[in-house]
């Protein structure tokens, strides 16, 4: 038994990281009206608490994976985790937004470095059957994560209080380091892997400047001038961070990936995906709680368990089923699922019980089923096998990016629609209502993007590429997943 549980340490301690550090991309959601109540935080402000989080795992996430290659896997695990353990007691002692939102950064930060290296320890950890069953497990740690969130963060609210789905990570924290000190052995890639600066800054500010634009556009009005200006340096950021990419020898991300259009439109609907299909989410809660009077558990029970168990049940029974099928078909029709879903909840009125969502998130959740599993190895198909591990890492990236921008733009619709009424009832329930229909409109247009652009490469199948995260790693972001 034992020996045993020396063998299986390393899953051990990568599934219960990836499972505390994905939950928190979500277990905040619920806690949103009882954070607002208690530190006084603005829409845009609880906006921020949540991308935040995300914009920090999706700026650092390939960045950290050369990191790792060079100074060794586990004991970048272990800092990302030491950091992240910090962070959420700081989350948890936050007496303003403010330090909230920098707590939730930090967070970020310790999260990239914690998932950057998980899928490289595993793959040199395990082999043959072993490596199989590590890689099953650890997949369904990533789902179970995004199920659990809003329901642990609500029970954790309504009994203890929003502070403690900041402080559960550190005896977790705990845990995953102790089981990493004992399991899991040092690991490196080529030692002349570097940690592309200059690109990771210039990515990181584009993506926090545009979301910082769409937030202050919806509450400020799009021609303000902090709009304008943030707008502004997304742009010029951007052009940065492609001069940057192409001229280093050690890029973040190779920008000739993108010279496939099977690769880019997979990058667009990795965006669109997480957005369409989580981030309105967020807005779910304040009407569940603050319009219908749920409490956190209940909102997180009727926002997320309905979704989260259709495609839990897809994922299990359809699971190789759907590999077998061209990605084309699955990620394309399932982004028109997860559209049908979102304009299935767009029908609420004044009167509406909360149960009139559920309808709509089942059907979401097998579009999620659908997309989801297979866009990563849809995206490892579509690049050569030595950007394996860059592939990978990108989409979690565009993933997370997606959800960041997609609270943004969501929030923005939100906020406009409820401004213009004067029955706060009926107002939050037209709002929600037209924040599903952009997402159910987005989730349409990826998913006919991915029919006509998405195309399998010659001689490859969607089990064979998902077979290539597991063995073949690119040299300069093993990390990715």
């Amino acid at each position: 038994m034992l020996a045993g549980m020396r063998k299986w340490s390393p899953l051990i301690a990568v599934s219960i990281g990836t499972f505390m550090l994905l939950v928190d991309v979500t277990i905040v959601t619920v806690a949103l009206p009882a954070i607002a109540g208690d530190l006084h935080a603005s829409l845009d402000g609880l906006q921020w608490v949540l991308d935040g989080y995300a914009l920090a795992l999706a700026a650092l996430l390939l960045g950290a994976g050369a990191l790792a290659d060079r100074h060794g896997r586990r004991r970048m695990y272990l800092a990302g985790t030491v950091v992240f353990a910090a962070a959420s007691l700081l989350c948890a002692v936050a007496n303003d937004a403010g330090v909230l939102v920098a707590a939730r950064f930090l967070q970020g930060i310790g999260g990239a470095a914690m998932f950057a290296t998980t899928v490289a320890l595993l793959n040199v950890t395990y082999h043959g059957k072993d490596r199989g069953v590590a890689f099953g497990v650890w997949g369904a740690v990533n789902g179970a994560a995004a199920a659990a969130g809003p329901i642990v963060g609500g029970l954790l609210t309504e009994h203890l209080g929003w502070r403690w789905i900041f402080l559960v990570n550190l005896p977790v924290s705990l845990l995953a380091v102790w089981f990493t000190v004992r399991g899991v052995t040092e690991s490196r890639g080529r030692a002349d892997a570097r940690f592309d600066l200059p690109g990771t800054v210039a990515f990181t500010i584009s993506a926090a400047a545009v979301t910082y634009g769409l937030i202050r556009g919806g509450e400020a009005g799009w021609t303000a001038a902090s709009t304008l200006t943030a707008f502004a340096v997304s742009a010029a950021a951007l052009l940065v961070f492609v001069l940057v990419e192409r001229a280093t020898d050690h890029p973040m991300l190779d920008l000739r990936l993108f010279r496939s259009g099977s690769f880019t439109t997979l990058m667009v609907a990795a965006v669109l995906a997480q957005a369409a299909a989580f981030a309105y989410l967020p807005f779910v809660t304040v009407w569940l709680q603050q319009f219908l009077g749920k409490g956190p558990v209940d909102a997180g029970l009727l926002g997320a368990l309905p979704m989260s168990v259709a495609s839990f049940v897809v994922a299990a029974f359809g699971g190789r089923l759907l590999q077998r099928v061209a990605p084309r078909w699955t990620i394309g029709l399932g982004l028109l699922l997860v559209g049908a879903g979102d304009l299935l909840q767009a029908r609420l009125t004044a009167s509406s019980p909360g149960t009139a969502l559920i309808p709509g998130l089942v059907v979401a959740g097998v579009g999620v089923a659908m997309v989801l599993p297979v866009l990563a190895s849809a995206a490892l198909a579509a690049a050569p096998p030595e950007r394996s591990g860059m592939a990978s890492g990108a989409v979690n990236t565009f993933r997370q990016l997606g959800f960041a921008l997609g609270v943004a733009v969501f929030g923005a619709v939100f906020s406009h629609r409820l401004a213009a009424h004067r029955d706060p009832r009926a107002g939050v329930a037209d709002a929600l209502d037209q924040t599903l229909l952009v997402a159910g409109v987005v989730a349409l247009a990826a998913g006919v993007l991915v029919l006509l652009f998405v195309r399998r490469p010659a001689g490859a199948t969607p089990a064979s590429a998902g077979d290539r995260v597991q063995v073949r790693l690119d040299p300069a972001v093993s990390g990715g997943h």
